[in-house]
């Protein structure tokens, strides 16, 4: 039952890890349907009543959905048991289950130390709202029962048996429970403890609902071996770099050459960080600067450590992992493809069993495949191709066959151009229809766009009271009138189909008619050309935020350029696929900065606090904010980052997304480890190598991968032919050539071991 989303580009919520491929050996459970096979000839002979012909068909469209969704076919296929498995993986009941998730997630938000304010800034945030006791326990509560449900529904499916065998649904178990009595510990205590242990706990609802979720916590876990050889190796660097840097910086007798020593290599934590920091460079070239000032060998020294450490061992670290999770791609693929041969397998194989012959080789009547067809919960495409079905009967190579349309993707076709019968119309639509009218459109484009940006840097020194906007305005209704032009002809040409068959037709003209819609506005509330006008003390909007919203949304305009340029249209469309193949990664992401907040606010909240007297002011250069304490230069207070604190969840979030871009980290950990303990440093260092170290190198080795298999694929290929490769392109497709298709052998063997549908040899 599980659900691979990387693999079909679909989220389709909860999916639990019930068996695997390689599987165990399953003994029945009491009371489930009893079959019997006799597969030394694939022969089947049943024991049937009136209800049993319903039931093949029945258990016949579940195993294709499963092979459909690369779902294991390991639950229970009595009628009862059919019906709540197809209502359980509903549209609606997984979008309520992921609704859910979301809600339990997002209380984090509103539970104090609650989000709800306008700044995180201490210095000027007023009160945040704070709900009163027992309205989010409330709503937690519902989202427990909804998820003690859902444990019930899966656990009831896949039987006693595998339930024990499951150890992500023990956990699911232990989750709830531990969960449960954290809450009424919470509410006996009228929502007053300060620490919640349940917060910490909810990712895992996110994590067990995703089968790609938990193959990519499998593909970190067997990458680890390799990734902590390379970490020790950085870690050997550092130490062996802070014992040179140390002997090399020592204290002296003169102070004015100690500034490299002071500031950076007082003591072995000190030294140590400030060569961690320098690995990922964020503190480059300040760390050098008291030493090369006074000797330019001296940077020697920084120069040799970072070639070694960030560009040789950091990259080496990236390689580890991109080579891991190519495995781990096609590994996931091999499953879900055998898992789909397996589907199919027994679809045919309970299909069989619902006729009277008993021939030597087993067939399946195309009428009974018609029926699960018609039943079956698929895309219309592929119902389309696969129930074009022409003999009587179906044998198991033929059945196979046709669920082959399964592995191709959609090859979007557009519609035929509309005929017409006059030879002028016909000439106007070959001239509209040519491809010079798109390259002339985007030479329009970029004129408009070069205009806006001379107006813009003329204008650069005014305020917008004294910008003449009417002469803007005029030059942008000649553009858009061009645009509404292009837009008519080629409805002309391609017809409304055909025309809302091109996706960068759709952005044209959304965009088009957004921007006629503004410019009538912006004539009947301004009565342009009257230039005497004053049009910032009439209507909603000032003329000139109306003129800047119109600009804007030309330039953004601009963008349909893009497929019209080979390379460009490569890399949009591999950034167009990272958001349906991200989602596992990006939910990864959720739980690990879930956890590290929840976490943050646990060990910093209220930990740094701003000393009486400052204030932010309107100007917030540093001559104008009033302080009565002295900053060091390049320190959390002097930079001014006091919104970045862990005094609420949302500001946390912020915080860890400042941290893992790396830049000016150290600000982050010199404050903490101030205002707190010095071992505080170890909570941001291991941020670092979760979030920038091993998460950033998963991203781009999943962008490494889709890129190279689209410029292979695109190389030889036109520019019209790029969008083309967009529909085609999917992971199991990136990966076909390699996978191999299990054996008849092995399809009976995992059938036989079906714990639920007993087989006899």
């Amino acid at each position: 039952m599980e659900t691979d989303s990387l693999l079909t580009g679909t989220v389709n919520g909860a999916s639990g890890d019930y068996g695997s491929w390689s599987g165990s050996d399953h003994r029945g459970a009491p009371g489930s349907r009893r079959m019997s096979y006799s597969v030394a000839r694939e022969l089947c002979s049943v024991e049937r009543d009136s209800d049993d012909e319903d039931l093949y068909i029945q258990q016949a469209v579940v195993f294709i959905e499963d092979a459909i969704q690369y779902r294991s076919i390991y639950h229970r296929v009595d009628a009862s048991s059919l019906r709540l498995y197809r209502w359980y993986y509903s549209r609606i009941c997984q979008w309520s289950l992921g609704l859910t998730i979301a809600v339990v997630l997002l209380l984090a938000f509103v539970e104090r130390p609650s989000s709800l304010s306008v700044s995180s800034d201490p210095r000027n945030r007023s009160p945040s709202f704070e709900p009163p006791c027992g309205f989010t326990e409330s709503i937690e509560m519902i989202c427990l029962i909804i998820f003690c449900l859902d444990l019930a529904v899966k656990s009831y499916l896949i039987g006693w048996e595998e339930l024990r065998k499951n150890k992500w649904l023990i956990g699911y178990t232990v989750v709830i429970s531990v969960s449960i009595i954290d809450w009424v510990l919470s509410v006996s205590m009228e929502c007053d403890e300060r620490l919640r242990v349940r917060r910490l706990l909810r990712p895992f609802f996110l994590l067990q609902n995703s089968s790609l979720m938990k193959k990519t916590l499998k593909c970190i876990k067997r990458t680890l071996p390799e990734i902590a050889s390379v970490i020790l190796l950085l870690a050997l660097h550092l130490c062996l770099f802070t014992m040179i840097g140390m002997l090399l910086f020592a204290k002296t007798e003169d102070p004015k050459k100690n500034g490299e020593w002071e500031l950076h290599f007082r003591t072995m934590p000190d030294s140590l960080m400030s060569l961690l920091v320098l690995l990922t460079t964020a503190n480059n070239p300040d760390v050098m600067i008291p030493a090369y000032s006074l000797n330019r060998g001296y940077s020697i020294f920084f120069i040799t450590f970072s070639v070694i450490g960030t560009y040789c061992l950091m990259n080496l670290l990236t390689a580890i992992i991109y080579n891991q999770f190519r495995g781990y791609l096609l590994m996931s693929v091999q499953t879900s493809i055998n898992r789909r041969r397996l589907g199919i397998r027994a679809a045919f194989q309970v299909l069989s069993c619902q006729g009277d012959q008993q021939a030597a080789e087993e067939r399946v009547h195309v009428d009974a495949v018609l029926k699960v067809m018609s039943r079956v919960k698929m895309k219309s495409y592929y119902r389309t191709a696969i129930t074009t079905v022409r003999d009587d009967t179906t044998s198991l190579s033929q059945f196979r066959k046709i669920f082959d349309e399964l592995d191709k993707d959609c090859i979007k076709e557009h519609p035929p151009l509309p005929q017409y019968r006059s030879p002028a119309l016909q000439r106007l639509q070959v001239i509209f229809s040519h491809y010079y009218l798109t390259v002339l459109g985007n030479a329009v484009a970029l004129a408009n766009v070069v205009c806006i940006c001379t107006v813009l840097v003329l204008n650069s020194e005014k305020s917008t009271a004294e910008r003449d906007s009417c002469v803007l305005e005029i030059i942008n209704l000649c553009f858009i009138l061009y645009y509404l032009f292009e837009m008519c002809v080629k409805i002309f040409a391609f017809g409304w189909l055909g025309y809302l068959s091109y996706r960068n037709n759709i952005f044209d003209g959304f965009l088009t008619i957004l921007l006629l819609a503004l410019q009538i506005t912006i004539f009947i509330t301004y009565r342009l050309p009257n230039s005497q006008w004053d049009p910032s003390s009439h209507g909603v909007m000032s003329l000139w935020e109306m003129v800047r919203l119109v600009n804007m949304l030309i330039v953004f305009r601009f963008l349909r350029i893009i497929p019209d340029i080979k390379l460009m249209a490569l890399v949009a469309s591999t950034l167009l696929d990272l958001v349906k193949n991200l989602r596992a990664f990006a939910g990864i992401l959720v739980v690990v900065y879930y956890v590290f907040a929840v976490f943050g606010i646990w060990l910093f909240e209220g930990a740094i606090k701003p000393p009486a007297g400052t204030s932010v002011l309107s100007n917030t250069s540093m001559e104008n904010i009033t302080t009565n304490f002295s900053m060091e230069c390049g320190t959390y207070e002097q930079l001014g980052y006091w919104p970045n604190n862990f005094d609420d969840f949302a500001a946390a979030i912020i915080l860890l997304y400042d941290v893992m871009i790396v830049n000016n980290w150290q600000a982050f950990m010199d404050a903490y480890s101030r205002y707190t303990t010095e071992w505080s440093k170890i909570y941001f260092v291991c941020w670092w190598l979760t979030s920038s170290v091993m998460w950033v190198n998963l991203f781009v080795a999943l962008i490494l991968e889709n890129f190279i298999y689209k410029w292979d694929r695109s190389h030889s290929c036109s520019v019209t032919d790029v969008e083309r490769i967009r529909y085609e392109t999917s992971v199991q497709l990136m990966f076909r050539e390699q996978v191999q298709e299990p054996t008849e052998e092995e399809l009976l063997c995992q059938l036989h071991q079906h714990p639920h549908l007993h087989l006899q040899w």
